[in-house]
């Protein structure tokens, strides 16, 4: 099984290489943000402190662990769950800028795959990732232009639009077309599995409408409120440690 899968993967070489320009995209896409963002407000926190790594490196931890706590739900197939580790990620690109919430993302994974391996010859894994970061991104680009409760709300109401259709879009046309392939098996498989739970389900359009687009929706809905909720008051506290460690460090 395992020869079997490798040789999926090495015959499907280019699936492998497109995912790795969108993990690159996204690293691009947070830099120059931030820059962009830093010649606006003329506020430039992108140096990566001493600070910030322990947070990054912490967080990126909550998160791995928050990604092992997978919740099912009944509208869409049993390989598509529901979990919140997105949310490390967030409250860290909130505080600290976009690149934050990447880097705490591209960790999470990295620990996940030493902790769990892989069941979805990385395809699952990378599709975290990458769906992460659409929510990610925006939301905090948003954010960091006016840091106020409402505009908190604004930026993770579009970030959980863009998750919907960012993860919609890409699970049509290239991540259950990249599943079956890597795996060998054709893609009217995986919709017929839609169609076990939902027999409105019976091709790739309905597939995304009943059981990807509604995955993605709550996912969003469930971090745009946590955050919301809880952002303002862990804020001080990471801000105040960030003065307190700066200060040391000047001492």
């Amino acid at each position: 099984m395992k020869n079997n899968l490798l040789t999926s993967i090495a015959d499907n070489a280019g699936y492998v290489v497109v995912f790795l320009l969108l993990i690159a995209a996204m690293f691009v896409v947070a830099k120059v943000a931030e820059k962009l963002v830093a010649k606006k407000t003329g506020d430039d926190g992108s140096a990566l402190t001493t600070r910030k790594v322990v947070i990054i490196g912490l967080f990126s931890a909550i998160s791995a662990i928050l990604m092992i706590f997978e919740i099912p739900v009944f509208f869409a197939p049993s390989f598509y769950k529901i979990d919140l580790s997105d949310l490390p990620a967030v409250v860290g690109a909130f505080a600290f800028g976009p690149m934050t919430g990447v880097l705490i993302e591209f960790i999470k994974i990295l620990l996940n795959l030493v902790i769990n391996g892989t069941t979805t010859a990385f395809v699952g894994e990378l599709a975290n990732f990458i769906v992460g970061c659409s929510y990610v991104l925006p939301a905090s680009i948003i954010y960091l232009f006016k840091k106020t409760r409402k505009m908190a709300m604004i930026s993770c109401l579009t970030g959980t639009l863009i998750i919907t259709i960012v993860g919609s879009s890409l699970n049509a046309f290239y991540l259950l077309p990249a599943f079956a392939a890597l795996y060998g098996m054709p893609v009217d498989s995986l919709i017929a599995m839609g169609t076990a739970v939902n027999p409105s389900i019976n091709n790739m359009l309905t597939f995304v409408l009943f059981a990807v687009a509604p995955l993605n929706l709550l996912k969003g809905g469930i971090i745009t409120g946590v955050t919301v909720a809880v952002y303002k008051k862990l804020s001080p506290i990471i801000k105040n440690a960030t003065i307190v460690s700066a200060k040391r460090q000047e001492a």
